[in-house]
């Protein structure tokens, strides 16, 4: 959904700066301080998922990272 809102120039400013700082595009900037905000997302639920030592995800993803980009590309690349 898009949506438009207005902000005043200073609001702007430190939205854009902040999510600068983070790497972040002003777009997912908001939508992560809504879900935030809303309850959606938490901080502290992910910090004890990472802190419980359980296996999120693959734990073999990051392993031989160059070969499967690699392949990835001569998939990509080939006739």
């Amino acid at each position: 959904m898009t949506m438009s809102i207005r902000l005043d120039s200073a609001l702007e400013a430190r939205m854009a700066q902040e999510a600068k700082r983070l790497g972040l595009t002003e777009s997912t900037f908001v939508t992560d301080t809504l879900e935030r905000t809303l309850g959606l997302k938490s901080p502290a639920d992910l910090l004890s998922a990472v802190r419980s030592n359980t296996p999120m995800g693959d734990p073999d993803a990051s392993r031989d990272v160059s070969e499967k980009i690699k392949v990835r590309l001569r998939e990509k690349c080939s006739p």
